[in-house]
């Protein structure tokens, strides 16, 4: 435990410096936009493409290993829909919210930097494996679901090319052909982009403790409870059991999953909300205090799997 808390403390102490120049006013909004911009938009997909572009390409798609993942993602997104509903009497855009805030995690800015520094290389292709399908899978969903509920009409397709316009999404293709190919690049672009992603980690996760303060509560605490509670315990649990023992995987790829389900719920949550006018103040909740839930989560949950550094 005390060689997971060893890398794990830097990682929040980033995210909390962040969270403290943001709170003190250290740094302005506009600079704190600019920085999750610059992260999403550049360091990011630096540091995915060049982690991705490097080694060999899986022999076969992981299908036990997603399958592992997003099961659990159904689960706490179904059940978060059907309490929200019934316990709270939400309406039906507000239960989509709940389910989304529930289910989708902070893979990016909290999940990539964590799985470098926990897992190292080995956990660079299961990671990047499951992010490639992560995003488009639950933003996809969130869409369909929401046009169901009368609000989201036409918001399908938009969705869709939105995905394939995100920087993010565009580095995990072109990594993959690189890889795939094993295409030599320039020595100038692999110095740029290998800067670029030397950055990402401790500025992403400081641009992630902004986000959180920008943020910040806003009341419905009572779904927010059970948010937390599928999020932080029963997302990672249904996938641990899925993933140690029912479905057969390599030892990496099953505790990657187990570390992505325990992630906090990402910032992509209360973009929905806020595109779809509603449930803004359950996903900001959501992703405020399932980051601070995370402080003790995370930890437990690589101490569950037995990670240890590199």
């Amino acid at each position: 435990m005390s060689q997971i808390l060893s890398i794990v403390l830097p990682v929040f102490g980033l995210i909390g410096l962040g969270w403290a120049v943001s709170r003190l006013g250290v740094l302005s909004d506009s600079t704190c936009v600019g920085v999750s911009d610059f992260v999403a938009t550049l360091a990011i997909p630096a540091l995915i493409f060049r982690t991705l572009s490097e080694g060999n390409a899986p022999v076969m798609l992981p299908w036990a290993y997603w399958s592992a993942y997003f099961l659990g993602v159904a689960a706490v997104w179904g059940i978060a829909m059907v309490a929200a509903r019934r316990l709270f009497a939400a309406s039906g855009t507000d239960t989509v919210i709940c389910g989304f805030s529930a289910a989708q995690a902070n893979t990016v800015m909290l999940g990539v930097p964590l799985i470098v520094m926990v897992f190292g290389e080995a956990g660079a292709l299961p990671m990047f494996l499951l992010i490639a399908v992560h995003l488009p899978v639950v933003m996809i969903v969130a869409a369909l679901l929401l046009s169901r509920t009368g609000t989201g009409g036409g918001q399908v397709l938009v969705m869709v090319r939105a995905l394939l316009t995100n920087p993010i999404i565009i580095a995990i293709l072109l990594g993959g052909m690189v890889r795939i190919t094993h295409l030599p690049l320039p020595d100038l672009l692999n110095q740029v982009i290998g800067q670029l992603a030397t950055a990402a980690a401790p500025v992403t996760l400081v641009a992630l403790g902004m986000a959180v303060a920008r943020y910040g509560l806003r009341g419905n605490l009572g779904p927010t409870a059970i948010m937390v509670l599928l999020k932080m315990v029963v997302h990672p649990l249904i996938v641990w059991l899925l993933a140690f023992h029912v479905f057969t995987m390599p030892a990496t790829f099953a505790a990657v999953a187990v570390t992505f389900a325990a992630l906090p719920t990402g910032i992509n949550a209360y973009l929905v909300a806020v595109r779809y006018r509603s449930g803004e103040a359950l996903a900001s909740n959501a992703i405020s205090l399932t980051t601070l839930a995370s402080v003790i989560t995370i930890p437990f949950w690589l101490w569950v799997i037995g990670a240890a550094a590199p």
